[in-house]
């Protein structure tokens, strides 16, 4: 009976905390993605992008080799003050519908830069969904559209 315990255990531990396997029909179209060029001295920016999944999905988290931590963060007023957080259980993203993270709202944030992001260059994002595969994306180093400003950011 102690044979049988050992292994069983094994089995039953290793099942434990496994990412499920992304869905090959689940996927995510991704545009407008740009990244604030850093003003001198700081290491940290706002990158912004425009998501569109194909599949009830969410936006677990997200990564870049450039910084030394990336998250999604959402921004509110409470108390008539701006607070700043990251989305702990990332960002829903209801099939069909276009979720924008934009300057003032949702927004990706990259900290602790390793050098000074500068406009026109380009920085490399992967994004990590519940459901559809990773991505990784090109952002431009730009200033964001604004809000009814569609004008290119070049």
């Amino acid at each position: 009976m102690k044979h049988l315990i050992l292994p069983t255990l094994v089995l039953a531990l290793a099942g434990c905390g496994q990412a499920p396997e992304p869905d090959a029909q689940a996927t995510v179209s991704i545009t407008d993605a740009t990244c604030r060029p850093t003003p001198n001295g700081l290491d940290v920016t706002g990158c912004y992008v425009t998501l569109t999944a194909s599949h009830d999905d969410r936006l677990v988290s997200i990564s870049a080799p450039q910084a030394g931590m990336a998250q999604v963060h959402e921004m509110k007023i409470e108390d008539n003050v701006m607070k700043m957080a990251e989305l702990k259980d990332g960002l829903a993203l209801p099939a069909g519908e276009a979720v924008s993270l934009s300057p003032g709202g949702n927004h990706m944030m990259l900290m602790g830069l390793k050098q000074p992001l500068v406009a026109g260059e380009q920085v490399s994002i992967t994004l990590n969904f519940e459901h559809a595969q990773p991505m990784g994306i090109r952002a431009l180093v730009a200033q964001p559209a604004v809000d009814g400003d569609h004008a290119s950011p070049h």
